[in-house]
This record gives C-alpha cells, sequence and structure tokens, in this order.
C-alpha cells in the first residue's frame, strides 16, 4: 500500500470493498484502551521522539485545560479541556502511545 492508500486520502468510494465499518466500530477496543490509568502509558514526542511515561511530562493548568509538554524538548504533547458536558483531549504532540492492557 502507498501512503495515500494508508492515510486515506483521496478515498472517493473507489476501491473500497464493502468490508469497511464505521467509526461506531471503534467503541469497544477504545472504551478499553482509556479506560485504563495513562499515566504509566508511554509516550512518543512527536517533536523530539522522546519516549516515556506520561507521567513525566511537565503539564501546566494555569490555562482553560490542561497543556502537557515534553520533559526533553517541551513540545506540547496534548492538551486536555473538560467542559461541562464534554471533553476535548488533543494528542497531535504524541507521534504514539504505548497503553499497558494488562492481558
Amino acid at each position: 500500500m502507498t501512503g495515500t492508500e494508508l492515510d486515506g486520502a483521496g478515498l472517493d468510494g473507489a476501491g473500497l470493498d464493502g468490508t469497511e465499518l464505521d467509526g461506531n466500530a471503534l467503541a469497544g477496543p477504545l472504551r478499553e484502551v482509556f479506560a485504563v490509568e495513562l499515566t504509566a502509558a508511554r509516550g512518543t514526542c512527536a517533536g523530539c521522539g522522546r519516549s516515556g511515561p506520561l507521567a513525566e511530562a511537565r503539564v501546566y493548568a494555569r490555562a482553560p485545560g490542561l497543556v502537557a509538554r515534553c520533559p526533553g524538548c517541551a513540545a506540547v504533547l496534548l492538551r486536555l479541556v473538560a467542559g461541562p458536558d464534554r471533553t476535548w483531549l488533543d494528542l497531535r504532540g504524541l507521534a504514539v502511545i504505548e497503553v499497558p492492557t494488562g492481558r
């Protein structure tokens, strides 16, 4: 597969084989992932490539939400804002999160 095929760019229905599911298929697996203690999860900074437990991130709370920065390069790893009826989570600064599942 090419990068375009992997990232979904240009998908207009052509070439789809009918076996794809909608986003609701993610509900169970994502619930399992996010129902664990994430401070033990390992994150990799998209900026410098440093990998370590999220508990080592530098967290700033003097904003409408929380901002976690990489202890290596100070790049923003994640933003978390909780409102009265929803929560916004921006993980753009993390290249990957490795979540221990205990299985």
